[in-house]
C-alpha cells in the first residue's frame, strides 16, 4: 500500500514507520505542525526543533521522504477554541481527543484526499473489520493503550487508519527500536498536551485566560481558607498545587460564575465522590448504539482503570451512566469512553450528576 505515516520524533511513530517500510509498503513520513508558534513564542524557546531533529534522522536512516505540513490554523480553530470555551465554563476538556478526531484523522485527511491508501500513527490501539464494521480494539499494553484518545473517530476515519504497533507492549517497541538501531530508541516519552510541547498548561492558561483572584472555600463549613488565581487552573479531584497547610486538600467543586474553588480534606464523605454521570451526547464508533447497554466498562481518563457500568437512556436525551464503583475525579467536560470487553465502543463529554437529587450539578 501507499501509506502516509504521521511521525512525531518519538520512538512509537519511528517504529511504526520502520515496520511498514520493512513490510514493503511505499511510505511517506509527515510531521504535522500544530503548535501555536506566535502565541507561545513569548513563553520559552521553541521545543520542536529537537522533535524535527529526530524525525529527520529516522527518515534519513530509512531513506523515506518527509513532508512537513502546517495545520496550526486548523488546530486553533477546531481544538484550542473549543478547549478555551470549555475551560471558561468551568469544564475540563481533553484536547488530545479533539486533535485526533479533528486534525490528525480530520484536517490531514482533507489535505491528502485519496493520495494515500492509509494513514498510520504510533498509537497503542488496534483496528479491524468485523462483519462490515470497523472496530477499535485496545492495545496489548493495557497501561499504554490509547483507545481512550481515539474514541471519537468515525467509521470513515477508522477505515483508513493503521496502528502498526498496537499489538506490541512498550518494552517490545523499545526492543524493536534498539534491534534496528533507531535514533529514537532511548528517547523519553512526551508528556502533557501535544501542541504545548515543553510548555506548561498553566502558562498556556495564564496567557489566554489570565489571572483573577478568588477564594478557596472549605466545602463543609463555607469558611474561606485561602486564595486562588482563577478557577480555570483547577480540576475536580485535584490534590496537588492547592498550597494550603493541614492537608491533603482536594478540589471538590468549582463555581465558574463567582470564581470560587471548593476544597475538602474529607473527600470520601461528600457527594463529590460519585458513582453516576451524564453523557448528553454519545458518539458510537459503529454509527449506532449497541443493542444492550449493560455489561459495559467505562474509562473516565487515560490509563488502565476501567469501571463496570450500565447505561440508561435519559428522558431528556443522552445517557445516564451508573458506575459499579465511585470515582472522586468526575468533572464536567471530561470524556467518558465506553468499552465491551476490549472493544472501544465510543464515548462523549460527561457532566457531573447529583445522585441524591437525581439531576445534573
Amino acid at each position: 500500500m501507499n501509506i502516509a505515516v504521521l511521525v512525531s520524533g518519538g520512538v512509537d511513530s519511528s517504529v511504526a514507520l520502520h515496520m511498514l517500510h520493512n513490510q514493503g509498503h511505499t511510505v511517506t513520513a509527515f510531521y504535522l505542525k500544530i503548535w501555536l508558534e506566535d502565541e507561545l513564542s513569548s513563553l520559552a524557546t521553541c521545543p520542536w526543533e529537537e522533535d524535527l531533529y529526530y524525525v529527520r534522522a529516522v527518515c534519513a536512516q530509512l531513506q523515506v521522504p518527509l513532508e512537513i505540513v502546517s495545520l496550526q490554523q486548523e488546530y486553533h480553530d477546531r481544538v484550542v477554541s473549543y478547549m478555551l470555551t470549555q475551560i471558561k465554563q468551568g469544564c475540563t476538556p481533553n484536547p488530545d481527543m479533539l486533535c485526533n478526531q479533528q486534525v490528525k484523522f480530520g484536517a490531514f485527511y482533507d489535505i491528502i484526499q485519496s493520495s494515500y491508501d492509509r494513514v498510520a500513527t504510533g498509537h497503542y490501539a488496534q483496528v479491524r473489520l468485523h462483519e462490515s464494521v470497523w472496530q477499535l480494539s485496545q492495545s496489548s499494553d493495557t497501561v499504554k493503550d490509547q483507545t481512550y484518545f481515539l474514541a471519537l473517530l468515525s467509521q470513515e476515519q477508522l477505515s483508513r487508519a493503521l496502528f502498526p504497533i498496537g499489538h506490541l507492549t512498550k518494552p517490545e517497541v523499545r526492543q524493536y527500536a534498539a534491534e534496528h538501531e533507531l535514533m529514537t530508541q532511548r528517547r523519553k516519552d512526551s508528556q502533557g498536551i501535544c501542541f504545548l510541547g515543553k510548555f506548561s498548561f498553566t502558562e498556556f492558561l495564564e496567557y489566554h485566560v489570565g489571572v483573577q483572584e478568588g477564594p478557596l472555600v472549605e466545602y463543609e463549613s463555607g469558611a474561606i481558607m485561602g486564595k486562588h488565581r482563577g478557577f480555570w487552573f483547577y480540576t475536580i479531584g485535584q490534590r496537588k498545587g492547592i498550597g494550603l497547610p493541614g492537608g491533603p486538600w482536594y478540589v471538590v467543586r468549582k463555581d465558574s460564575v463567582h470564581n470560587i474553588v471548593y476544597i475538602s480534606r474529607t473527600y470520601e464523605k461528600i457527594d463529590a465522590i460519585r458513582g453516576s454521570l451524564y453523557i448528553p451526547y454519545c458518539h458510537w464508533i459503529s454509527g449506532h448504539a449497541p443493542d444492550t447497554l449493560t455489561s459495559l466498562q467505562v474509562k473516565l481518563r487515560h490509563g488502565p482503570k476501567q469501571y463496570p457500568a450500565t447505561l440508561v437512556h435519559h428522558p431528556g436525551g443522552g445517557y445516564h451512566v451508573s458506575l459499579a464503583e465511585k470515582d472522586q475525579g468526575i468533572a464536567s467536560g471530561q470524556f467518558a469512553v465506553l468499552y465491551r470487553d476490549n472493544e472501544c465502543l465510543g464515548g462523549g463529554a460527561m457532566e457531573q450528576w447529583n445522585t441524591e437529587r437525581n439531576t445534573m450539578l
